[in-house]
């Protein structure tokens, strides 16, 4: 199964659509910035907490980058 597959069917399981190949960038990036400032069990969690805030993925993507330049 594809990266691409696995997303599309859990998507459907979960009843949201599956982001779009820029939100997908834009996310793998806040995982990226949030892994590389702490540990990477940040990542996952990170996302989770940007999806639970409903912010922008562009905000969201800002707001990971200060708080790394923070602890950097």
């Amino acid at each position: 199964m594809t990266v691409e597959q696995f997303l599309a069917a859990f998507a459907a399981e979960i009843g949201v659509p599956a982001p779009s190949e820029a939100d997908a960038a834009a996310l793998l990036e806040v995982a990226s910035v949030a892994a590389h400032a702490s540990q990477r069990t940040a990542a996952p969690l990170a996302c989770w907490m940007g999806g639970a805030s409903g912010m922008p993925l562009g905000e969201l993507l800002a707001a990971a980058k200060r708080v790394a330049a923070e602890t950097a």
